[in-house]
């Protein structure tokens, strides 16, 4: 993207641009992002990825200020994208943007290295905003976003075979079912639904795959 006219000066000194790289799954919301930055003087895209894989590669070519990081995406997820990125670039500076906002999409985000967490329908200049605060080693928690991490702290911690059964409650599997699914017996079932029962402080299966979608210690695909 030619650089002329999107340079702001400075006491007669220019000043380059925050140079962004935007990754979203969808080359719709990707274009958005696009005619956003095209606004904004000081904000420069200089590459887009359509999945985590290919944000790293992008990162590793470009070495962008800021990165715009979507989190439910094929090939690598964003969170993943990020821890790989972060372990690689310890002061890669990326803002998690995305339609979840359960608080363990948050921490998972937040652990993984992300220094902001944004929903996609938040106004343009909101977007623009938290590029650049972050861009000055600031970070970017809306207050809507950190009321939800304090309601639910501390955070439930399951074990990866109890967020298994999980899911294949939240499709509708019984016991019986879910058992043949992941190779065990159908009472050691019973013992990981009423662990996951526990965690979650829920009466009944119903409840636990409603609290667990609120929340987003699991998605439906």
């Amino acid at each position: 993207m030619a650089a002329i006219g999107r340079i702001a000066d400075l006491d007669r000194g220019a000043v380059r641009p925050i140079r962004v790289l935007a990754v979203d799954d969808h080359p719709m919301y990707r274009a958005g992002l696009t005619a956003v930055l095209s606004l904004h003087a000081d904000l420069d895209l200089v590459a887009e990825a359509g999945d985590g894989a290919r944000a790293v590669e992008l990162f590793r070519m470009h070495r962008p200020d800021v990165t715009l990081m979507d989190l439910r995406m094929p090939v690598m997820g964003g969170a993943e994208a990020i821890e790989t990125i972060t372990a690689e670039f310890p002061d890669a500076k990326i803002i998690a943007l995305t339609t979840y906002q359960g608080d363990t999409d948050i921490h998972r985000a937040l652990e993984a290295g992300a220094r902001g967490y944004l929903l996609k329908d938040v106004l343009r200049n909101e977007v623009a905003d938290a590029i650049r605060t972050v861009y000055r080693d600031g970070w970017v928690l809306p207050g809507a976003i950190a009321q939800r991490l304090a309601k639910f702290t501390p955070r439930i911690e399951l074990t990866d075979r109890e967020l298994e059964v999980l899911r294949l409650m939240a499709k509708g599997l019984r016991n019986k079912n879910i058992a043949h699914a992941i190779g065990r017996t159908e009472g050691t079932v019973k013992v990981h639904v009423l662990h996951v029962l526990q965690k979650l402080d829920v009466n009944d299966r119903t409840e636990a795959v409603v609290v667990a979608l609120q929340r987003g210690i699991i998605h439906l695909d």
